[in-house]
């Protein structure tokens, strides 16, 4: 789970431009939640593997997945959002996040 996060928080700062362009218009500073997130999934992500530090890094990373949610959902309404993305594909993020929050909860 912790190589997962790190990874994704990485991307973050590779393609920065895909992930704000996900981002629904309401957000204010793209540029900025997409570095924002990308930070965030990576300290998380490191400090899973720290004992002292697991459980917080467990509830922040369940509140990210949560917070996370309205691009998935704009990803669907919108088609630049969308990037081409089968709409299936789309839908079936929704759901996996709910699992992302569980397997998170079940380390606990």
């Amino acid at each position: 789970m912790a190589a997962i996060y790190v990874l994704a928080g990485v991307f973050h700062f590779v393609y920065p431009s895909m992930y704000a362009r996900i981002i629904p218009p309401w957000i204010p500073g793209k540029k900025s939640v997409v570095f924002l997130s990308g930070i965030l999934e990576i300290v998380l992500g490191f400090a899973l593997v720290l004992p002292e530090l697991r459980t917080l890094a467990l509830y922040g990373i369940i509140i990210l997945l949560i917070l996370f949610l309205p691009v998935h959902t704009y990803m669907l309404r919108d088609k630049t959002a969308g990037m081409g993305i089968p709409r299936w594909v789309l839908i079936l993020r929704i759901p996996l996040q709910g699992l992302l929050i569980y397997w998170a909860y079940l380390y606990l």
